[in-house]
């Protein structure tokens, strides 16, 4: 692939936009899990209610992305970004200069940050709509990589919660996401082609096509599996290895960094070998990693670097599932970001509390792990189910369009 062939392809400037209000927003996203340690602390929370307090805003991204996606295709892109923006960075400024007092409102600020998570359904349309089919999946690979944000939380949040408080880190937080929106209003530029205003129950046509609820269930363990542990790693690791909060943080960094920049990589890869063949892959190697992973390792090292692999899996798989929608709802892509992300977020709401759940009914997390890898299975025979329908029907469904591999 030709690099100076994709810059002159698209928008440089939106491209980045979109990265940067990504990756800050899903910083904020997931920032209960870094500061789980100090907040737990702080109301006596049990296992259970910790998974929940890390659930919470990803679950409520994962609706909101919905609404998100309709936005989207009615107002656009860049109105939609700017209006999150400025829901999340009033939530966070409110939130520090009142308090917060009780585990109630913890859940409550949680709601807030799932407007943050929300901006998938924003920032890949955003992308998107600049760039032809063949670089469909590098160009959402590059907005996509804004998933290192979660990298940002786990690596400064216990480090600031240690020497300035947990509250007062949320405050902080604003401060980077009100840089990212001024980047925003400045650079991001919607695409000459928008596709035209639909009505409300038109929205749900995509989901009479089955196509869409498979593409929505692979996401789902795809990202699911990225945000669930992004969410939970902090606490795992200090639960479950002893480490100090702040070394608890590096160790998530370390596998969020892996899982988040291989996502352009699982684009590209997707964009060359195919996105089947690439998920493929990915569903393997994660159902493994999360398998080992569920039994307690001999060090966190050992950990580490398994869960690494996962998330290296995980974050590839996300490039490789956008480097298949478009080709299969090139017209409805707002929407179906917007279904396919709000998916997502349900997988990760699903790992991130069961994984709570296992480890108070049971004293380990191994079944949330092992529960998690069998949907990562089951997700890779559906695939292998429908490969050759896909490959025969979605080139005639778009004629005009270059080829390009399923």
């Amino acid at each position: 692939m030709n690099l100076r062939d994709f810059a002159k392809a698209g928008h440089s400037p939106t491209l980045f936009a979109a990265f940067l209000y990504f990756d800050l927003s899903f910083m904020v996203w997931v920032i209960l899990g870094p500061l789980g340690v100090a907040i737990a602390k702080d109301f006596h929370l049990d296992p259970a209610q910790k998974g929940l307090m890390v659930a919470v805003p990803v679950l409520a991204g994962a609706l909101l992305r919905l609404v998100n996606g309709v936005l989207v295709d009615r107002i656009g892109p860049k109105k939609t970004g700017m209006i999150n923006q400025m829901i999340v960075l009033t939530g966070l400024v409110l939130a520090w200069a009142v308090g917060i007092h009780s585990y109630h409102q913890v859940l409550a600020l949680g709601l807030v940050l799932g407007v943050a998570g929300a901006s998938f359904a924003v920032a890949l349309p955003l992308a998107s709509r600049w760039y032809p089919q063949e670089y469909q999946g590098l160009a959402l690979g590059i907005a996509g990589a804004g998933n290192s944000g979660t990298a940002l939380a786990a690596l400064f949040a216990p480090l600031l919660a240690k020497h300035f408080g947990w509250q007062n880190v949320i405050g902080l937080a604003a401060l980077p996401l009100a840089v990212a929106f001024l980047v925003y209003m400045l650079l991001a530029k919607d695409a000459p082609e928008q596709p035209a205003p639909k009505n409300l129950s038109e929205y749900l046509d995509v989901l009479k096509a089955p196509d869409a609820w498979w593409l929505m269930l692979l996401y789902s363990v795809t990202f699911g599996g990225f945000v669930g542990l992004a969410s939970s790693l902090t606490i795992y690791f200090n639960s479950e290895y002893r480490l100090d909060p702040v070394i608890a943080g590096f160790f998530t960094a370390g596998c969020v960094f892996a899982g988040s920049f291989v996502r352009p990589v699982g684009g590209a890869l997707a964009d060359r070998f195919g996105g089947v063949r690439t998920l493929s892959f990915v569903f393997v190697l994660a159902a493994i990693g999360l398998a080992i992973a569920s039994f307690q390792m001999p060090s966190a090292w050992l950990a580490l670097a398994v869960l690494m692999v996962s998330m290296l899996a995980l974050g590839a798989g996300n490039g490789a599932v956008f480097q298949l929608a478009p080709q299969r709802f090139r017209k409805e892509i707002g929407v179906m970001t917007g279904l396919i992300g709000m998916t997502g977020g349900i997988g990760g709401f699903y790992l991130a509390s069961t994984l709570g759940m296992a480890k108070k009914l049971t004293g380990s997390y191994q079944l949330g792990f092992l529960g998690f890898a069998a949907l990562a299975l089951f997700a890779l025979v559906a695939l292998h189910s429908l490969k050759a329908r896909w490959r025969s029907v979605w080139p005639t469904l778009q004629p005009d369009a270059a080829p390009i591999r399923v």
